[in-house]
């Protein structure tokens, strides 16, 4: 199944990498910051679980810009 996406839909997802990565940077930031051990170990998850989710958006954006082509 080749689904296709229309034009607002590549968008919406495109709005929703940008903010997962400014998701991430914070994570990744604060991490450095950050003295309590279970908090600097709920950053680091984060962190991971935005890199993951980010991968999957990235495959997302990459079939709708083949199908608005």
């Amino acid at each position: 199944m080749n689904p296709t996406y229309a034009m607002h839909e590549v968008l919406e997802v495109h709005e929703i990498a940008a903010f997962k990565t400014v998701c991430m940077t914070k994570s990744k930031t604060m991490q450095a910051l950050v003295t309590d051990p279970e908090l600097k170990l709920i950053l680091q998850q984060d962190a991971a679980m935005s890199s993951d989710q980010l991968s999957e958006l990235a495959a997302i954006l990459t079939k709708g810009k083949e199908a608005l082509q």
